[in-house]
């Protein structure tokens, strides 16, 4: 048995032997620094433990001014339930809609932008809520400066109906339009990305950096073909493609912006642009992660990242002119 689930078994055992509000207690008992350890371990705990557990966790960060982690937590645990019920329905049998040609929906979305929302609503009955479903219902909601959870349900649809495991729930928040928690959890590898603005981005609790490559020849460079089918956006979509093909290492395509995002941040990959995602839920979450892990996030053309404006790029700081500079040539 490895050393972890040594001390997953452990934690479970402890709480297991402590009422609710003992539990509650027992994370407030901590010293600073085991708090805040205690925090990024919140992902292993079992479903039956989080509430009271986050209870507990709310309590100290409250205590202690520090909102920012109070608001991490909560949407751990709302990424993790949303993350289970994807987990279920990736290995049944889907019920499919069309939103456009390829861009499609199933109620695994619906279900678990609805559970987000009414999760995160009795914490934050204030803040305001944008969501990728219920926009595409309702109407898209501007985003003002208060705080305002950003919420991609299922990130990677497509992958989702076609069992392909790149798929993730993208929880952002922003305040003055600013991302500054993010959360973005692929239930199927089981991994969680987690971002403060101002205290580092992690990876299952273990601290992310970008790559280090200083050309462009030696980057791995994602992208992804969009929704829209019609041949102008298809024409410019290829080109591109096909000028970096001889720039880059290689390139992926692999259906997840908010994961690409992740890529970034943990050096899996060392650049990545998207033209014409859905929206700000495709990204809140994921910026904050990157510039938390020592990145860069900007608009492809090398203005400065706008969250209302569907075009983001992100890499480390060391091969982000040579980008710009590639991208404008074969735009």
């Amino acid at each position: 048995m490895s050393v972890w689930k040594i001390f997953r078994k452990e934690i479970h055992n402890q709480c297991r032997s402590h009422a609710a509000s003992e539990r509650q207690n027992i994370f407030q008992s901590h010293s600073a620094s085991k708090r805040t350890f205690l925090i990024r371990l919140f992902h292993i705990i079992s479903p039956e433990y989080r509430g009271d557990i986050s209870l507990g966790i709310g309590k100290i960060m409250a205590s202690h001014d520090n909102s920012q982690n109070e608001f991490l937590v909560a949407a751990i645990d709302a990424a993790k339930k949303a993350g289970e019920v994807i987990r279920k329905g990736f290995y049944q049998t889907k019920t499919v809609e069309h939103k456009g040609l390829v861009d499609l929906v199933t109620e695994t979305d619906k279900a678990c932008e609805d559970l987000i929302f009414n999760q995160l609503k009795q914490h934050f009955p204030d803040h305001k809520f944008i969501g990728e479903e219920t926009t595409a219902a309702y109407g898209a909601t501007v985003l003002t400066d208060e705080p305002t959870w950003i919420v991609d349900p299922l990130d990677g649809t497509t992958n989702f109906v076609h069992g392909f495991p790149f798929v993730c729930v993208s929880i952002g928040l922003t305040v003055k339009k600013v991302p500054v928690v993010g959360v973005v959890y692929n239930p199927i590898m089981d991994e969680l990305f987690t971002g403060i603005r101002g205290k580092g981005s992690f990876l299952n609790g273990n601290p992310l950096k970008v790559s280090s490559k200083d050309e462009l020849v030696k980057c791995l460079l994602a992208t992804e073909a969009g929704t829209t089918r019609d041949k102008l956006t298809l024409d410019a979509t290829t080109n591109r493609i096909n000028s970096f093909l001889f720039k880059v290492r290689s390139i992926r395509m692999s259906g997840s912006c908010a994961l690409n995002l992740c890529g970034i941040a943990s050096g899996r990959l060392d650049i990545m642009y998207e033209i014409g995602y859905g929206g700000p839920w495709d990204v809140a979450a994921g910026v904050v992660i990157v510039e938390e892990a020592g990145g860069v996030v900007f608009d492809p053309f090398g203005d400065k990242f706008d969250i209302s404006v569907t075009r983001v790029s992100a890499s480390n700081p060391l091969v982000k002119d040579a980008f710009v500079k590639a991208f404008k040539q074969a735009a």
